[in-house]
């Protein structure tokens, strides 16, 4: 695993990069950087690629679900939505994340993806703790060859 943290915007990363986000099983995506994510098209892609029978399947544990890049397939590659709270207004744990994060990684490794970008996932409106949480992301992902790009302002 190679492991970078740059002051950057997320959306400024080049194509060869994934990028992950968290979001809550019911899509509503309507608040801090997920709002940028709807822009692009994630959010009615989320709809369409998991109908709604998927979209209730929380059972208190988080999950990753891909998609394209929405309207901007020729900017970005693919998009990991790490699912980890039930509805907008819960709060994600540490174990919700992790799980999530466990997901991602085989996800990554089932679509050969080698480099992904993220901001502080779990830790803006989340409020979880950030270096917890880079712990976390270096344990899961420590034996992988994936590139984990983390951008914050």
């Amino acid at each position: 695993m190679i492991y970078r943290e740059e002051q950057r915007d997320l959306f400024s990363v080049d194509k060869s990069y994934a990028l992950v986000h968290c979001i809550s099983a019911d899509f509503k995506m309507g608040a801090g950087i997920a709002v940028v994510f709807t822009s692009m098209g994630v959010k009615a892609e989320l709809f369409k690629r998991y109908p709604t029978v998927d979209n209730n399947r929380w059972n208190g544990h988080g999950y990753c679900l891909k998609t394209t890049a929405g309207k901007e397939p020729d900017r970005f590659n693919n998009v990991y939505n790490l699912i980890t709270k039930p509805r907008y207004f819960d709060k994600p744990t540490y174990e919700t994340l992790k799980d999530a994060l466990l997901s991602l990684r085989e996800q990554c490794i089932a679509d050969q993806t080698k480099k992904i970008a993220m901001p502080y996932i779990g830790c803006g409106l989340d409020r979880l703790n950030w270096q917890k949480v880079s712990e976390m992301l270096k344990s899961i992902f420590g034996d992988t060859d994936i590139e984990i790009l983390v951008c914050h302002k």
